[in-house]
């Protein structure tokens, strides 16, 4: 049964208040402030299976994820095993561990485009390694990025992208250098003659192309029929390197990433979010021939006190291996469609602009008629009405993302009831908000 929670979450308030006078806006992480939205951010005090609870004692249904790497659901008992067996050895060591080579295994396995690897602590630290690998590898100095696609907050990354510097109205952050973002070509998703013509402008100056193959940082957006193919055509016939960011995708969309699912093999990955299990990890790797010439092997500085830590290790290879039973993602996918095609139903009937956009277990519902293709489609949509809709979500108890341009999250632990108290829930906000 859906209720109403109560207002205004006095010990979430109070934590929040606490929070800003020690912390840049109460928060570590910008979208976390609820400044898109208005109010103040909830704070979580426990999670389990598809369920947060806050400080208050209130429930949710929770469809953020930890913004994607609980595709178990929280507090899996198998990942809680492996961490309190690995907690019994140690926290850290600062020297290597089988674990590493175990996991690193595992990765490479489900994708063969990674021939060696790297473990780092973040997304952020994987794109930037992987792209001073990439300009080592090709004496090359210049990177085409896609408008909306996040990669991090690097400095030379931070033009036009997407998550919260958008939800924030900040694709350009200030404190970065112009110099330092000279050599950053930028293009629009979903549109290869774009390249094509930055490839012929700046021909043999290009070191790679990075981008999210399947968008999550702009909400969700798929890629057009062809174009990753074309891209992947283009970066070869030129020596380009081309890098796919699949921190979000990676074992999201299936267990070999989006490169599995699209059939398109890049010569550089960069993964997180999942291989960790739930804990700070990151990852990049590729061909050979480009990873040897990251140190100890080569030239490319890259290092890390905490890369490859044993708790990240453990959580990563138990979430692995549940990945890995038969028909999970099968399962997985078909929980996911009820919720979405749920969703699609819904836009179809209320007057208001809306649409739903998914692949398996990731998607967005966009307060837009058109449909979303790239970063200039994505900023259409009304974000002063998503921001009334997911206050009502809330207060309903559905914890969504609260952001306009973030995708949400199914995983395995939401149940059928989870499903269509949601479904209840959104339709109950909808006929809310239209006049």
């Amino acid at each position: 049964m859906i209720r109403n929670l109560p207002m205004p979450h006095p010990s979430s308030k109070k934590l929040f208040n606490e929070a800003q006078k020690v912390l840049v806006g109460g928060v570590n992480s910008p979208v976390r402030a609820f400044a898109a939205v208005g109010g103040h951010p909830i704070f979580i005090d426990r999670a389990k299976g598809s369920s947060l609870t806050d400080a208050d004692g209130n429930h949710y249904i929770d469809y953020i994820g930890s913004w994607g790497p609980m595709i178990l659901g929280h507090a899996h008992p198998e990942v809680i095993r492996a961490l309190q067996e690995c907690l019994q050895k140690g926290t850290s060591f600062g020297a290597p561990t089988a674990l590493e080579t175990q996991l690193a295994q595992e990765v490479i396995q489900c994708f063969p485009s990674i021939e060696k690897i790297r473990f780092v602590n973040s997304g952020t630290e994987a794109t930037m390694s992987a792209l001073r690998a990439a300009r080592g590898f090709t004496g090359r100095a210049k990177v085409i990025k896609i408008e909306g696609c996040y990669h991090g907050h690097a400095d030379y990354l931070l033009v036009k992208a997407g998550s919260g510097a958008t939800t924030l109205g900040t694709p350009t952050s200030e404190g970065v250098p112009p110099n330092l973002t000279e050599t950053t070509l930028v293009a629009p998703y979903n549109d290869s003659e774009a390249i094509v013509q930055l490839v012929q402008r700046h021909k043999g100056e290009i070191a790679a192309l990075i981008l999210e193959p399947a968008v999550g940082n702009m909400g969700f957006v798929p890629p057009r029929p062809g174009y990753l193919k074309t891209l992947r055509e283009i970066t070869q016939k030129e020596g380009i390197v081309l890098v796919f960011d699949e921190v979000m995708t990676g074992f999201r969309l299936a267990r070999g990433g989006a490169q599995g699912l699209y059939n398109i093999k890049p010569d550089m990955t960069c993964l997180g979010k999942i291989i960790g299990g739930g804990l700070p990890v990151g990852a990049y790797g590729g061909r050979a021939s480009i990873m040897k010439k990251v140190a100890p092997e080569g030239g490319v500085y890259q290092a890390g006190t905490l890369s490859g830590n044993p708790l990240a290790m453990a959580a990563g290879l138990a979430t692995l291996k549940e990945l890995s039973r038969p028909g999970f993602y099968e399962t997985l996918n078909k929980k996911a469609s009820g919720l979405f095609q749920g969703l699609q139903d819904l836009a179809k009937k209320t007057p208001l602009p809306l649409r739903c956009q998914f692949q398996g277990s990731m998607g967005t519902l966009f307060f837009t008629r058109e449909e979303v293709t790239d970063y200039r489609s994505a900023l259409k949509a009304d974000t002063q009405l998503f921001a009334r809709f997911f206050q009502k979500m809330l207060h309903q108890g559905i914890y969504w993302p609260p952001s306009q341009f973030e995708a949400l999250f199914v995983s395995a632990a939401h149940t059928e009831k989870d499903i269509q108290q949601t479904l209840k829930a959104c339709q109950k906000t909808l006929e809310g908000l239209h006049p």
